[in-house]
């Protein structure tokens, strides 16, 4: 069993700058867990902690049962790809791979044969007495988790290990990432600030602010229901609409001059309590002529995506993304509606969603 458990996890550098305070996490074996969140939010530090490179200033760390916070790197079988894949520029494919197993004092024959096999199951047969100088950037990303690979640790720590390659690059890389975990079944922590990259990766996601885990939940359900205003304006491609507004009778919600539907949680809330309306652009119906329960303004900006338009309005209620359909012609500087989906809705009270 490969389970990881963080047990009130903290990291406090010297001069009193606190890194990770008290994480909780419970990684269950052959899972792919996500840490997502801002640059300095923890979680390089925590995935460090994780494999030993950092010691824990409190807390522990277990893997498979193991409580291995006081053991050294090497001792707690696990297997880290960095960030700028670590490869040592002087050796060739099959020693970068191998030298895990050189350390370990593995037999020349047998590690150069294990090398291969590895290399050959990620299809690298070919580049295996070339040097990192030689390869792509796919390439040595997938030396670099051969290497991982060689040891067959307990689990993988992935520290932004997409984040050099380009944007076809990257998409390839992802798909070929997720169906590598798959086959080798084997625990795997990745951390990221892309939110596509842990949205389409992840079985679950962290996401973190300050070194502290803000929620903990499937894609779906992070993206879905947000559990407080820094995930929900975090997670997403185009970040969720967030406005200052005052709950109505009826379950409606006042946002400025409009009065739009106030979802599932406003039956939890007395008319007057300040809220914050969130609703993300996708949940968001374009119109070109008034329509009632909706946000007004004049477009602004029109941001194409491909496949659809993000649309920006500005009004009296604030500025308000929309996501609109290729084929729906929008100009800026006229009038426009953004209708918000009711079932979409989601309110928060002192930065929490409201149930």
């Amino acid at each position: 069993m490969s389970a990881i458990d963080l047990v009130r996890l903290s990291k406090v550098y010297p001069g009193g700058v606190t890194a990770l305070d008290g994480v909780e996490l419970a990684i269950a074996d052959g899972e792919f867990f996500a840490l997502l969140g801002p640059s300095g939010c923890g979680k390089t530090t925590l995935l460090r902690t994780i494999a030993g490179l950092e010691e824990a200033t409190g807390g522990a760390v277990l893997i498979g049962g193991d409580d291995v916070t006081a053991l050294p790197p090497g001792r707690r079988d696990v297997a880290m790809v960095f960030q700028d894949y670590a490869l040592f520029p002087h050796m060739t494919v099959t020693d970068n791979i191998a030298y895990p197993l050189r350390i370990r004092q593995v037999g020349g024959a047998e590690r150069r044969a294990k090398a291969a096999g590895t290399a050959g199951e990620l299809g690298l047969d070919a580049l295996l007495e070339r040097r990192p100088a030689q390869l792509s950037g796919g390439q040595q990303q997938r030396v670099a988790l051969a290497r991982a690979m060689a040891c067959h640790p307990r689990a993988f720590l992935l520290d932004e290990p997409l984040s050099n390659l380009d944007a076809r690059m990257r998409l390839e890389a992802r798909t070929f990432l997720k169906r590598l975990q798959r086959e080798l079944r084997i625990t795997c922590v990745f951390v990221t600030h892309d939110q596509a990259e842990a949205l389409a990766l992840a079985d679950r996601v962290a996401g973190m602010e300050d070194g502290r885990v803000r929620q903990v939940g499937t894609p779906a359900e992070v993206f879905r229901r947000p559990a407080n205003t820094f995930v929900a304006s975090f997670i997403g491609s185009t970040p969720m609409n967030l406005l200052e507004g005052e709950v109505r009778e009826g379950g409606r919600v006042a946002v400025g001059p409009a009065e739009v539907p106030g979802g599932p949680g406003a039956g939890a809330l007395a008319p007057g309590d300040p809220v914050v309306y969130g609703v993300r652009p996708e949940y968001l119906t374009y119109a070109g002529e008034p329509t009632g329960g909706a946000f007004s303004g004049e477009v602004t900006v029109v941001e194409n995506l491909g496949s659809a338009q993000l649309v920006t309005l500005d009004g009296e209620s604030g500025s308000i993304q929309v996501v609109v359909d290729e084929d729906t012609e929008v100009a800026p500087g006229t009038a426009a509606w953004a209708v918000p989906r009711p079932d979409r809705v989601l309110l928060y009270r002192d930065g929490a969603l409201v149930p």
